[in-house]
């Protein structure tokens, strides 16, 4: 294929569905070879529609090139064999997006240590160690992109009077988004000479996914489609790393800055 990511080898974790299946739609549309990752392998009968199966099979129908990897993202065994099994597979890595999270949205006196260390775990720590996994591979060849999936929940909330969203349990949540937006910041500048580029992106909107259902924010909610993260997150993955780095960007405002709209798959 040919594309903005031809000959490219893209790893996309939580792409069984929402967002992240999105993403490595649009990916595998502009010619990179995908590896998608995710808990859920095969179709179930849980209440989240979606397995890494359907998504493959949906770039397959497209003429791309994808494969399955389950990885529960708390286990470090599964972060290092998603990424030895790709390279086995498909080759080094050019193209890193670390989607996945595990959210519990509770007061903070409901918040338990375990939900927060898993949190913290799927949402900092396995994108820190998957970008160190990849990292080597992308400094020998001068040229790599990693892209972190965050959210506004990420920005300090004002008041008094408060958005009442923010009073739904946003403490942890906010506090490991925030974190990713700093972690990824800094290593944007490390990692510069090296031609290697490190975003985040956050949706404008809600998005209509599985999660935010989940989390009842669709309804009564301002929401965007998936394509419009999925058509930011290319731009962030294929554009030259030196001219589009160290960003902590939204979807549309940063579609309208490249006059970009998006393309549905």
């Amino acid at each position: 294929m040919v594309g903005a990511c031809a000959g490219k080898v893209a790893v996309v974790t939580g792409a069984s569905r929402g967002l992240g299946k999105s993403i490595a739609l649009r990916l595998a549309s502009e010619g990179a070879r995908v590896a998608v990752s995710a808990r859920t392998l095969e179709a179930d009968t849980g209440p989240a529609e979606g397995s890494l199966i359907e998504t493959v099979n949906e770039i397959k129908a497209n003429e791309g090139e994808a494969i399955a990897i389950r990885c529960d993202l708390a286990k470090a065994e599964d972060r290092q064999n998603l990424i030895a099994e790709t390279e086995k597979q498909l080759g080094p890595v050019d193209i890193l997006v670390n989607n996945a999270a595990v959210t519990y949205l509770l007061p903070v006196e409901q918040f338990t240590r375990k939900r927060f260390d898993l949190m913290v775990e799927v949402q900092l720590w396995a994108p820190y160690e998957l970008t160190q996994l990849v990292l080597p591979k992308m400094k020998e060849r001068k040229q790599g992109w990693i892209l972190n999936i965050s959210s506004r929940a990420a920005i300090h909330t004002y008041g008094p009077p408060f958005d009442p969203v923010q009073t739904l349990g946003f403490s942890v949540y906010g506090m490991v988004k925030a974190g990713l937006d700093r972690m990824s910041n800094s290593m944007a500048a490390e990692f510069f000479e090296h031609g290697i580029a490190v975003n985040t992106l956050a949706p404008w909107d809600n998005v209509d996914t599985p999660g935010a259902g989940h989390h009842d924010l669709v309804d009564d909610f301002v929401t965007e489609g998936p394509e419009w993260v999925a058509e930011a997150a290319l731009l962030l993955c294929s554009n030259p790393p030196a001219q589009l780095t160290a960003r902590n960007t939204y979807s549309q405002p940063l579609l309208g800055e490249f006059k970009r709209t998006p393309k549905m798959i």
